[in-house]
C-alpha cells in the first residue's frame, strides 16, 4: 500500500512574513516589486517538489506603509510571469467574491490555467474591513452572513462559467468549416439573489476543468463554505488540540455535504525559524523580534480590536473587558478569536502578544533546527492535525530556501514527501480528481 505525502504550500509574501523581516541587512526591501524576485522564489519552491506557492490578496492597502512592505503585484498577472518561468509547481492567488464579479474572475482564472498547463488554484476569500468597502462605492462592509453567502452563489456562478464549454467542444474542422461546436457551448442562464449571468465563457474550459478551490476562513461561515466547495484549505491554529478540532470539525461537514473527507486537504500554518542549532534559530528569531516597532503594532492591534491606541499598554495585559465580543465582529471573526485565545491561555503583555504575532500573525511559530520542524510537521500529520501545511518563511528568500534544502530532504527520507512531481496539473499534486461537467450534465438530463 502506498504511504500517504504530506502537501506542502509555500505562501509567499514579501520578503518574508515577519513584521521586521524588510529591516534585515540581507534583505532587499524593493524586492516586492521585481518579478524576477519571485520567479526565483517559486523555482525554489519548485526545486523543493512543493505543491503550490500561494499569494494572498485584498483591494485595499491594508498595513500602515511605514510598518512594512506596501500593498502588492495583482497576484494572476504575477502568476502569469512564474508560469512561464517553472514547470511543475502549483500556482495560487487570492481573489475576492466581493469586490470581483463572477465572469470576469472566472475568465481570469481559466486564462492562468490555460497558461499555465493546468497549475492555477484559487483562494476564495470574502474580504473584511471597511476601507476595501470604499474603494468600491459603499460605506461599509457588508454584514459576514451576507458576505458568505455572496460567495456561496459567486462559486456556484464561476465553476458553472468554466463548465460552459464540453472539453472536446472546439474540433477545428477546416475543411467543414466549423472551429467550434456551438451545441457544446452552452449559456448558464443564472438567475440568483447576487448575481444575474447568462453566460457562456468566451474562454474554453480550463485544462484541470476547475482551477483548484482554496478557501482560507475558519469562523462557522467560513467553515460551512469550505465544507461546500473547498479542496485545500489554509487555516491558523496555535496548538495541536486545536488544529485536532478543526480537521475533525471540518473533515465532518464536508462529509456532511455529500463530499469524500478526502476530497479536502486542511494545511494549517507555520512559520519556521530554522537554524542549524537551536542556538542560532534562536538568534534570527531574537534579531527578528528587536526590529519590530512595538508602536505601530500595537496601532494595528487596536485597529483590528475596534478601540483607542491609548487604552493598551506595551506591559500590561490585554485589556479583555475592553474588547468587543466574538457576535459583535462582522470582519477576520477567526483571526480575531485566535488572537484574544492566545492573550488569554498565555496571559501575555501587549509586547509579548505583539511578538508573538510578529511573525505570522496567528499562525503558529516554531524556531528550531530542521529536524525538529520535520518533527513537528510529522507529529501533526500522523495525528489527525493536518493533510499537510501552509509554509510560511519569516524571512526570504533564506528561509524558504533552509526549508526546502534541510527540512524537506528529512520528510523525503522519512517517506512523508514527494521525491518527483507526478502528473502535470495542481489537481495531480493534490490527489484530487477532475470535475465532471455540470452543465454538460444537466443539458443531458434536460434533453
Amino acid at each position: 500500500m502506498t504511504r500517504k505525502h504530506l502537501h506542502l504550500n509555500a505562501f509567499i509574501m514579501d520578503v518574508g512574513h515577519h513584521e521586521a523581516a524588510w529591516r534585515l541587512p540581507e534583505s532587499d526591501p524593493y524586492a516586492i516589486w521585481d518579478v524576477e524576485y519571485y520567479k526565483s522564489v517559486a523555482r525554489i519552491a519548485e526545486r523543493g517538489k512543493l505543491d503550490s506557492i500561494f499569494f494572498a490578496d485584498s483591494p485595499v492597502q491594508g498595513n500602515d506603509p511605514a510598518r512594512r512592505p506596501p500593498g502588492k503585484l495583482e497576484p494572476t498577472v504575477l502568476l502569469t510571469a512564474i508560469a512561464g518561468a517553472t514547470e511543475h509547481i502549483g500556482l495560487i492567488a487570492t481573489a475576492s467574491t466581493s469586490y470581483n464579479e463572477p465572469f470576469n474572475l472566472a475568465r481570469r482564472f481559466a486564462s492562468v490555467d490555460i497558461a499555465s498547463g493546468g497549475r492555477v488554484g484559487w483562494n476564495i476569500v470574502t474580504t473584511a474591513g471597511a476601507e476595501a468597502a470604499r474603494n468600491f462605492g459603499l460605506d461599509d462592509v457588508p454584514l459576514h452572513k451576507d458576505r458568505y453567502d455572496r460567495a456561496d452563489e459567486f462559486v456556484d456562478v464561476v465553476t458553472k462559467l468554466w463548465d460552459s464549454w464540453d472539453d472536446d467542444a472546439t474540433i477545428a474542422d477546416k475543411d467543414g468549416a466549423v472551429h467550434t461546436r456551438k451545441d457544446k457551448v452552452r449559456a448558464i442562464n443564472h438567475r440568483g439573489r447576487f448575481f444575474r449571468v447568462d453566460g457562456p465563457l468566451n474562454s474554453p474550459r480550463p485544462p484541470q476543468g476547475w482551477p483548484l478551490l482554496v478557501q482560507a476562513g475558519s469562523s462557522e461561515d467560513g467553515k460551512e463554505l469550505a465544507a461546500t466547495w473547498a479542496e485545500a484549505v489554509f487555516t491558523a491554529q496555535q496548538t495541536l488540540e486545536d488544529s485536532q478540532a478543526f480537521y475533525a470539525d471540518l473533515k465532518q461537514r464536508t462529509a456532511g455535504h455529500g463530499r469524500s473527507p478526502d476530497s479536502i486537504k486542511i494545511l494549517p500554518g507555520i512559520v519556521p525559524v530554522i537554524g542549524d542549532t537551536e542556538a542560532e534559530a534562536r538568534e534570527l528569531e531574537d534579531q527578528l523580534e528587536r526590529l519590530i516597532n512595538p508602536e505601530h503594532q500595537k496601532r494595528n492591534l487596536a485597529k483590528r480590536f475596534n478601540i483607542d491606541p491609548e487604552l493598551l499598554e506595551l506591559d500590561e495585559p490585554l485589556p479583555l473587558d475592553l474588547l468587543p465580543k466574538e457576535d459583535e465582529i462582522e470582519t477576520a471573526k477567526s483571526r480575531y478569536t485566535l488572537i484574544v485565545d492566545l492573550a488569554r491561555r498565555e496571559n501575555l503583555t501587549l509586547r509579548q502578544l505583539i511578538a508573538r504575532l510578529g511573525g505570522g500573525r496567528g499562525h503558529r511559530t516554531f524556531t528550531g533546527t530542521p529536524v525538529q520542524v520535520a518533527d513537528t510537521i510529522q507529529h501533526y500529520f500522523e495525528n489527525g492535525a493536518a493533510d499537510g501545511f501552509n509554509i510560511m518563511p519569516a524571512v526570504l528568500p533564506s528561509g524558504l530556501e533552509a526549508f526546502v534544502d534541510k527540512v524537506v530532504p528529512i520528510l523525503q527520507e522519512r517517506d512523508l514527501f514527494r521525491t518527483e512531481y507526478e502528473g502535470s496539473t495542481l489537481r495531480d499534486r493534490y490527489g484530487l480528481a477532475r470535475p465532471a461537467n455540470r452543465v454538460h450534465q444537466v443539458s443531458e438530463e434536460s434533453a
